[in-house]
């Protein structure tokens, strides 16, 4: 029997297989999208530290992956007989199918949202939490758009899958590609033909659609977007645009007895293991304070602990006098977000928010927190220039060097106008040609009277700069001397043995 082509090409002029795409086309997108939603939810849900939430997520998973589509759509489909007030609703193959296809989509692309959420780099929350943003700003500007970004390719799959599995809806009488055919060739008995044209139906639905979603994910890659530099002439222009304001990043609390930062009696742990064990340390407003030590001193738990990231175990830490943080209080405690907003933080890796250009990398947390489009777009233009990196203001994080994106990271932290900068090894991730761009910039902060606590393994700048050295050892504080009696007392013989040690050590590397 020969196949019949000219009967074949009447199926593409057919109304009623054009009305069944529109039907699956529909079912489809409503499913895909519908199960998205819910399933963000489900995998927010299976990540939370909550058990209530966690444990019924992963049932709902676990269950809805393992029952087959088919046994679902015809179990919907007679739920009626059960609920007779669901009939209105269910009795409709359109609504069934949906509802089936929903519940299973849902359990498969919360496994896939969940893969792009725990993909989302722990630095990046912590940049937010650091410049006081909550829990659901966390998610809105930073998590969610760079999770579904790296989940996208995946959805992408999922629909095409969603897309084939309508054809299972047919069981149910539904008026779809595969019920139509099925009754064509029913009555003429070409099921080659019927078959090989649903086929195409369902390949040209995939093809569009598949492009758009492909498109899409072409927009969103911010590896194609080509690096946007201003001319010399544009940077002018804007310099002659800013208002007319210093450049200084902040303005001083009023010079006064009471100490910018005080620590009483900090402790810290990890399981068993003790990090911090009585931190007492008292710094005025305007001091520059160098922390050094060897790893595992409890160097970079110390700074974590004063704006909040670490929880502490015991003590206490004061912020211009008022109480800020008490031991086990929560990090997104309503006293410990206010204060956040008055510390910025660098840290050693940048944390820069890669989806975001370094203008938006700048504006992000005052725009958040009340603050103008125009005034902090102002305040960007400003910062940036102070750090020299004006003419990058359209580029994203990884289009710049290691050096630069510290150097924007320090302008994203004082936006917030912070009393108090934290800066935790900012140049030990760069290399060693970059270290002294970044070095410049945080010596102009002190030059202008910005209170610091520098956490650094450049020895020779923490003694240029620094009012006080910091030495710590074994989680305590051993000694807190000016660099001058660093260098001549004997009691900085210790600290001065250690940076003997690190000398030879990177000349011997180098």
């Amino acid at each position: 029997m020969q196949f019949d082509w000219s009967y074949f090409v009447s199926l593409f002029s057919m109304p009623a297989f054009w009305e069944a795409t529109l039907t699956v086309i529909e079912l489809s997108a409503l499913a895909w999208l519908i199960g998205m939603l819910l399933g963000f939810l489900l995998a927010s849900a299976k990540l939370s530290t909550s058990a209530w939430l966690r444990v019924p997520a992963s049932i709902y998973i676990w269950f809805f992956r393992s029952i087959p589509l088919l046994v679902l759509v015809v179990f919907v489909y007679n739920l009626p007989q059960l609920f007779p007030s669901t009939g209105g609703v269910l009795s409709v193959p359109f609504y069934s199918g949906l509802l089936a296809l929903v519940v299973t989509e849902a359990a498969y692309m919360a496994e896939i949202h969940r893969g792009g959420l725990i993909s989302v780099l722990k630095g990046q929350k912590e940049a937010g939490r650091a410049l006081g943003i909550g829990l659901l700003g966390l998610q809105r500007l930073i998590v969610i758009p760079q999770a579904f970004r790296i989940s996208l390719p995946t959805l992408i799959n999922e629909y095409i899958t969603v897309v084939k599995l309508t054809s299972l809806i047919s069981v149910i009488s539904l008026t779809e590609l595969l019920t139509v055919g099925q009754r064509l060739y029913a009555q003429n008995f070409l099921v080659m033909e019927t078959l090989a044209a649903v086929g195409v139906y369902y390949v040209l639905i995939v093809t569009v659609f598949g492009w758009l979603l492909q498109c899409l994910e072409r927009y969103l890659d911010l590896s194609l977007r080509k690096p946007q530099t201003l001319t010399d002439e544009g940077v002018t222009r804007f310099r002659q645009q800013l208002a007319p304001t210093a450049l200084a990043a902040t303005a001083l609390k009023t010079m006064d007895a009471t100490p910018a930062l005080q620590l009483r009696t900090v402790h810290k742990r990890y399981g068993h293991h003790e990090v911090l064990k009585g931190i007492d340390l008292n710094i005025a407003p305007g001091q520059v304070i160098s922390i050094i030590g060897p790893s595992g001193s409890g160097k970079t738990s110390l700074i974590r602990t004063i704006n909040g990231l670490e929880t502490i175990d015991k003590g206490e830490i004061v912020l211009f006098g008022e109480s800020y943080i008490h031991a086990n209080d929560a990090p997104n405690n309503s006293q410990v977000r206010k204060g956040v907003r008055q510390i910025g933080m660098v840290f050693q890796n940048f944390n820069l928010f890669p989806h975001r250009t370094i203008l938006d990398n700048v504006t992000l947390a005052p725009r958040y927190h009340g603050v103008s489009k125009a005034e902090a777009e102002q305040r960007a233009w400003r910062l940036l220039d102070k750090v020299g990196l004006l003419a990058h203001a359209a580029k994203y994080p990884h289009q710049l060097s290691g050096g630069q994106q510290q150097r924007v990271a320090i302008a994203r932290a004082l936006a917030m106008e912070p009393q108090i900068m934290l800066f935790d090894e900012p140049t030990s991730a760069l290399d060693p040609e970059l270290v002294g761009e970044v070095l410049k910039v945080i010596a102009q902060l002190a030059r202008e009277g910005m209170t610091l606590v520098i956490v650094t393994h450049e020895m020779d700048f923490a003694m240029s700069i620094s009012d006080r050295v910091l030495f710590m050892e074994n989680g305590n504080i051993q000694l807190d001397a000016a660099p001058l009696a660093i260098r001549t007392q004997p009691e900085g013989e210790r600290v001065r043995r250690f940076m003997g040690i690190e000398v030879e050590q990177s000349l011997a590397v180098g």
